[in-house]
């Protein structure tokens, strides 16, 4: 009674377990969606992706209007000032004052680099001691304009460049990654599905083994054969069950490697499409070479490297060349400063007083011109252009290693098709063969180790075959991912 009671306790507690576990039957598209959704690289590389795109919105909207308010209400202050009267001597006394100020700025950044703002203040503050009001109230319309910005550096239109050529490498490094996640995750499956078909392969192996055993038990004691060959046919029998212990697990090690990749949880259970079918694809290899120099990221590296650096060469001509700007204003102020009056009747005064006062205003053209430098701008300037040289170099030394690469990788694919094709046929033979040999054995015609040759070939057809199907289809995946094309659907990978 107490061992039942122990066992549904037991049951109990682990029932919870068995019913938070999920069971996965996953064939390798599956397995692609899971990881890109799940992935821990992937989810890191999105938030890559979200700050390149935030990047792009703030210098885009550094294009935009600004509006900025600035508050200071109350100020009050509490201090000892000082004075000289006309024969030298310092007098002290109290201070107290009480103020408001408000400042109102709006900002339009110009496409040419410049800006034009208008900027309302109005303040107002009393002295405390004395009574005294002080108010102002201001408005001014301003402009700036640099005019090196015309024919030598905008630095707006340059960091606008930048964020748009920054945002394009993540996208596209995005994609690279994401197309890189998909052959990891086939290695891992084809990997995992070798594993599990080695186990399959080892559990018929020792199924054969064991009914061999029994024949060769059953023809020993019949006097048919000597004990030589059925103690052999026992360590045959013993190393085909070690084979298949370590095949399961192998497996199981494998399982929980994959579902680490997938981002899945450990306790669930995989289960794997051991189906081993193909297709036959003919791989174009001027359409390979063309997508892959077209959507490669290390091409597209190289031109984004080339345009930055043009623009770090036309900056730093900048710094040499006569630069100049033009600053406008047109300003109305009001003033009041009266004793014993009120904050809003001061301001009001204010206001009469700047409609009343004249308005002003001021325009000022300023121009720096570099004398003299002992060339230093100069060879800044060229070493920016050799460094220039450089990135062109190496875009064209990227694009031979990509073309080589691509026709190397479908002589490969032709070269494993051609090879899957030929180990079918292999593992038909191997099986008519093996039985042929089974059923001599039965009859006496063979000894065990002729059979165990025999076996020995079959398994090693089933694994030849095996992994010529995987060496397939990991180099269909390896071309997908290095041109972005997939050949068998016929698409370009967006």
């Amino acid at each position: 009674m107490q061992k039942l009671f122990l066992l549904c306790i037991c049951l109990f507690a682990s029932s919870p377990l068995l019913y938070s576990q999920s069971v996965h039957a996953l064939t390798l598209e599956e397995s692609i969606e899971i990881a890109k959704s799940k992935s821990y690289s992937m989810l890191k590389l999105g938030e890559d992706l979200k700050i390149a795109e935030y990047n792009l919105k703030s210098a885009t909207s550094r294009l935009k209007t600004h509006i900025d308010m600035t508050i200071g209400a109350p100020q009050y202050t509490e201090t000892i000032e000082s004075w000289k009267d006309t024969t030298g001597i310092t007098f002290y006394y109290p201070m107290k004052e009480l103020g408001y100020s408000t400042v109102l700025t709006i900002n339009q950044p110009l496409p040419t680099d410049g800006n034009i703002f208008i900027q309302n203040m109005l303040s107002s503050g009393e002295n405390l001691n004395s009574n005294f009001r002080s108010s102002r109230l201001r408005s001014r319309i301003g402009f700036s304009q640099p005019l090196h910005s015309f024919y030598a550096y905008n630095n707006i239109r340059s960091t606008l460049k930048r964020a748009e050529l920054d945002y394009e490498r993540s996208s596209k490094q995005y994609k690279r990654e994401e197309l890189n996640l998909v052959y990891q995750v086939s290695s891992a499956y084809y990997n995992l599905l070798s594993l599990q078909r080695s186990t399959e392969i080892a559990h018929l192996d020792l199924e054969r083994q064991m009914d061999a055993h029994e024949i060769s038990q059953n023809k020993y004691a019949a006097g048919l054969i000597r004990e030589v060959d059925a103690l052999q046919m026992e360590v045959d029998l013993a190393e085909a069950q070690n084979n298949h212990d370590i095949a399961v697990l192998n497996e199981v090690s494998a399982k929980n490697s994959f579902k680490e990749l997938l981002g899945l949880d450990l306790d669930d259970s995989v289960t794997l499409n051991n189906e081993l079918d193909y297709q036959i694809i003919v791989v174009d290899p001027e359409k390979a070479i063309e997508m892959a120099l077209k959507n490669r990221l290390e091409v597209r590296e190289q031109e984004i490297q080339i345009e930055l650096q043009k623009l770090n060469i036309k900056q730093q001509k900048s710094n040499g060349m006569i630069r100049g700007s033009i600053d406008a204003y047109f300003e109305r102020a009001g003033i009041d400063q009266q004793t014993d009056i009120g904050l809003f009747s001061s301001i009001r005064n204010s206001y009469r007083n700047l409609v009343d006062r004249n308005s002003s205003y001021g325009v000022g053209l300023t121009i720096t011109i570099p004398i003299l430098d002992w060339g230093e701008n100069r060879a800044l300037v060229r070493a920016s252009e050799s460094r220039l040289k450089q990135y062109n170099y190496r875009k064209e030394e990227v694009e031979r290693e990509i073309e080589t690469e691509v026709k190397n990788l479908i002589a490969s694919i032709n070269s494993n098709l051609k090879r899957l094709q030929v180990l079918e046929k292999n593992v038909l033979v191997a099986e008519k063969s093996f039985e042929i040999t089974r059923q001599r054995f039965s009859d006496g015609d063979i000894d065990s180790q002729s059979l165990a040759l025999e076996r020995n070939r079959l398994n090693n057809a089933y694994t030849s075959h095996l992994r010529a199907y995987i060496n397939y289809q990991l180099s269909l995946a390896d071309l997908m991912r290095k041109t972005f094309y997939d050949f068998q659907n016929q698409l370009e990978v967006e």
